[in-house]
């Protein structure tokens, strides 16, 4: 089978799109903590908020985060959507005692760092999956 040149095109706009929904998510959910903290009032030299030391807490986030992308942007793209579901019940469930403690903050970044990280990969897989029907 021969590959037309939009073809080879789209096929890696797919690629592009994984890596992205992957690698870029953490930069951007970075960003995101850093203008809840700039909402909060908490600048710099003052005090560290409870999201900023949460992180102590929650070790690993990065790392989990590529893992979760890599679930969702997969699960997407090959039509199964209901891997969110999994990847979901996965994080409640290892972070549920961190989470349950008393650290203030903690339970905020979980959610902030899980629904954005989440929500890229999930719109990033959709549009890789709508370019596939196209492929």
């Amino acid at each position: 089978m021969t590959l037309t040149v939009p073809q080879v095109l789209l096929a890696g706009g797919i690629l592009l799109s994984g890596v992205l929904a992957i690698i870029a998510g953490s930069p951007l959910t970075g960003w995101v903590f850093r203008h809840v903290e700039r909402r909060s009032g908490v600048g710099p030299g003052q005090t560290v908020s409870s999201i900023q030391a949460a992180s102590v807490v929650l070790r690993g986030g990065q790392m989990i985060g590529f893992l979760e992308r890599t679930a969702v942007f997969l699960g997407i793209v090959t039509g199964y959507p209901e891997a969110l579901v999994g990847v979901i019940a996965l994080k409640g469930l290892g972070r549920f005692a961190e989470l349950r403690g008393s650290t203030e903050g903690a339970a905020e970044r979980f959610l902030i760092g899980s629904f954005t990280s989440l929500l890229w990969a999930a719109v990033l897989g959709a549009l890789a999956r709508l370019a596939l029907t196209h492929l």
